[in-house]
């Protein structure tokens, strides 16, 4: 069963190939490579018709949130895929899920069918009443889709929680806002640039941290949603920026 909760920190750093490259190579010594491979993530972003979500995270507030359909590969209308609500607080990440077929999430999201959660244990139940208070009192809407290509690590033994992502060709689109679409948009990184995530319980493993401190001077804030928006309201989506790294 794949997991419903997350509890989390994340941070997130955006290098040129080469250094994601080293750096992966690096963490196979105490991290195991995901079973998956290189796999592709879309992500289809609800948001408010003024877009008030994504507006009060980029002023970094002490909690925001999001809501989010998430699929793995190009979806079918009976393909799993994850209904799930992402809340931030004092720099702690929550990440609540469901497993719902894809003809099941959107009708719910579009139409306001709610799924048959009946014979699903209370955990789903109760996520479900949260994300479900959520939409309606804000009145989502589908907002952008985006998509990236992604490898991931995951620690071994004790340090299981620890988990590395990196994510290339992020892609943003704002129109045919359907998984069942498959990812494509404009480009919102720099060919050469991977956006790097480490996503830690707690502390951050010390010999981690020495790699990091030998390897990149600093993280940074980003956020594939709020960038491609900012973008977007710019009109300056699909133009390639520089970012150092």
């Amino acid at each position: 069963m794949a997991q419903e909760i997350f509890e989390r920190y994340e941070k997130k750093y955006l290098l040129p190939e080469r250094k994601a490259a080293a750096l992966a190579e690096h963490l196979t010594g105490h991290m195991e490579e995901d079973r998956f491979g290189r796999y592709t993530v879309s992500n289809l972003y609800y948001d408010t018709e003024d877009y008030l979500l994504i507006r009060e995270c980029l002023e970094k507030p002490v909690y925001k949130e999001k809501l989010r359909l998430r699929a793995y590969g190009i979806p079918g209308e009976a393909s799993p895929v994850f209904l799930e609500i992402k809340k931030k607080f004092r720099g702690v990440v929550y990440k609540r899920r469901i497993e719902l077929p894809l003809a099941d999430a959107v009708e719910y999201l579009d139409c306001g069918i709610a799924p048959d959660l009946s014979g699903k244990p209370f955990t789903p139940q109760q996520i479900f009443r949260e994300i479900d208070y959520m939409r309606t009192r804000l009145l989502l809407l589908p907002a952008a889709m985006i998509s990236y290509d992604r490898s991931a690590y995951a620690g071994r033994g004790a340090e299981a929680d620890l988990r590395v992502t990196f994510d290339t060709n992020i892609r943003c689109r704002s129109e045919d806002l359907s998984l069942k679409a498959g990812p494509g948009g404009t480009e919102l990184l720099p060919a050469g640039v991977v956006l790097m995530e480490v996503k830690i319980p707690g502390a951050m493993p010390l010999w981690m941290a020495e790699l990091f401190q030998d390897l990149i001077p600093y993280q940074r804030s980003f956020s594939k949603y709020g960038s491609y928006y900012t973008a977007l309201m710019n009109g300056t989506a699909g133009e390639r920026r520089q970012y150092a790294a």
